[in-house]
Parts: structure tokens; sequence; C-alpha cells
């Protein structure tokens, strides 16, 4: 109870700072690197407040690489955690539309350059996906939650959506599958209460999937990933 409140007292004031430094220097190095970095230490610094612990194996990863990265989602900690873990990857996030509208938060990750994501809306989703195109593109990595949403069940992973396959199957680029397990237990899907404790991700083998699917082949590419990722879920979860 006092970590949460402890965090609870962080988490606006350490990200009004955090986002304030981003916007104003969101310019800054090449393809927004510094506010990137910025960001890591946002996430840093939260789970930090929080009590978390991330052990990361980001061996399979090739540092410098352009990734479009496939994350499993069973908390609000997700965020902080691979933000944390890839700050050496410059990357922006795929995220609902709704983060934008928080007071200082949104319109910092706009400048930033994140995309939102209309779900409802296809024609803002279409013009979404190329706005993330156009990102991987100048060489900036793209994160993608392909559950769409928290994983309510920690048993397993969520079904995923068509749209992040469209995604990657756009971006000229490599798919990076993450594998995040323990995060539900520091803070799951409608919990209020922060946990202190360990968390785990692992980078599993990156690979190209226009050498394997099509567009029209999207649902086979969500299902196989799908099963790849979940059968890696299990095994860390042993």
């Amino acid at each position: 109870m006092i970590r949460s409140l402890f965090f609870a007292l962080c988490l606006v004031p350490v990200t009004l700072f955090f986002s304030s430094l981003c916007w104003l220097f969101a310019r800054l190095g090449r393809n927004g690197a510094y506010s990137h970095w910025l960001e890591g230490r946002w996430a840093g610094t939260l789970l930090r407040c929080a009590g978390v612990r991330v052990e990361a194996d980001l061996s399979a990863l090739t540092p410098g690489e352009t990734y479009v990265f496939m994350a499993n989602h069973q908390s609000h900690m997700d965020i902080p955690i691979l933000f944390s873990v890839l700050s050496g990857f410059n990357f922006r996030f795929l995220a609902k539309e709704s983060l934008f509208a928080i007071p200082v938060f949104g319109p910092a990750m706009r400048r930033v350059g994140h995309v939102a994501i209309d779900r409802g809306n296809r024609r803002k989703a279409m013009e979404s996906i190329k706005e993330a195109t156009d990102l991987v593109d100048r060489g900036v990595g793209l994160l993608v939650f392909p559950e769409g949403t928290r994983s309510p069940d920690p048993s397993s992973l969520g079904p995923f959506k068509t749209g992040g396959m469209i995604v990657a199957l756009k971006c000229k680029a490599k798919v990076a599958p993450l594998i995040v397990a323990g995060s539900a237990r520091i803070l799951p899907k409608h919990g209020r209460f922060v946990r202190s404790g360990r968390v785990t991700v692992r980078a599993l083998p990156p690979f190209d999937p226009h050498a394997q699917y099509t567009l029209k082949e999207r649902e086979a590419f969500k299902n196989d990933l799908w099963a790849r990722m979940d059968a890696a879920y299990q095994e860390m979860r042993q």
C-alpha cells in the first residue's frame, strides 16, 4: 500500500516534468533522438518509484536496427517497462487516440511523433497507418501492441487484431516480437494499486514478414505470430 501511494504521488509530477521536456526538445537530435532518450528517463524513474525490477534479454536484436516491435500487453506498466528497456532503439508508439487527450502528456506525444490510432474510424486509421509507415521509412522504429488493449487474463495472450498485421506488412522493416511476463502482477487490468516486483522482457528473433506473407495473408500472419509469441510467453511463465 505504501509503495502504491508513493507511486501515485510521483506519477503526475514526473510525467508532467518529462512531458514538458520532450515537448521542448522534440526537434533536437536526428529523428527526435533526444526526446526519445528523455522518454527512457521518464520510464526508468516511474519504474523506480513503483519498485519494479526489469530483467531484459535483447540479445536477439541488432543495435541500431529499425524494427516494428510487437509486444504483448497486460498492464499500463508495460509502456514504461518497454520504453525503459528499449531506450537504445529510437522508436515511436502506435497508441490509442484517447491517450493524446491527456493534458501536457498528449500534446508532447503528438509533437514527439507518436501515432494516434482511431480504430472506430477507418479513414483515420488508414491515415495513421500511412503516418507510421512514413516514420519507419525515415529509420524510426514502431511499437505496436497487437492485442489492441490490455489482456485481462494473464494465463495467455489475448487475440491479436488484424490492424497490427497490416501496419507491419506495410512497413519496410523486420518484426521483432517482444514478450513481457510479470507485469500483470504489478498492475493488472482494472487494478488500482501498484505492487513492486520483477518483470522479465525477452526479444524473440526478428523476421521479415514480407518474405512469408502478403496483405491478403494477414490472417495467417496474425495467427502464426500469436502462436509463436504465446508459446514463448508460456515458457517464460513456468
